[in-house]
């Protein structure tokens, strides 16, 4: 998924922390300058659960 907003070190280790805080996730991996975050998860995740956490941070996800 992509995130906007995002522009350095300090934004991508919120996005991390949000979402790794998330039942199942496993590993976060976010790429700032492309916006890209990969999310491994021991099970499914809620679509809503992902946004909401992005949204937690402070970023939203691009359209």
């Amino acid at each position: 998924m992509i995130v906007s907003g995002m522009t350095c070190g300090h934004c991508a280790a919120s996005v991390r922390e949000e979402v790794g805080a998330l039942a199942g996730v496993t590993d976060v991996d976010v790429d700032v300058a492309s916006g890209r975050v990969t999310i491994s998860s021991s099970a499914p995740i809620e679509a809503d659960a992902i946004r909401g956490a992005i949204e937690e941070a402070g970023y939203h996800l691009a359209q």
